[in-house]
């Protein structure tokens, strides 16, 4: 739980400042982070589109709300 918003917000931009990484490091590093999730079961790929029409029906009527 987040008890003091401010001071995460002040991390992520001294992160976001200091720490200078490339567009393929950066890649790297999800690469190996999408493979840790689907080791450990918490992401399972080959379900990632089963809920994905479902999802885009209900942002569509979201969206349209107040139209």
């Amino acid at each position: 739980m987040i008890t003091n918003k401010s001071q995460l917000d002040n991390f992520y931009n001294d992160l976001e400042a200091n720490e200078k990484i490339s567009h393929k490091q950066a890649f790297a590093i999800f690469d190996m982070l999408y493979h840790e999730a689907v080791l450990m079961g918490a992401f399972r790929p080959e379900n990632i589109w089963d809920e994905f029409e479902a999802d885009l029906r209900l942002a569509k009527a979201i969206n349209s709300v107040g139209m």
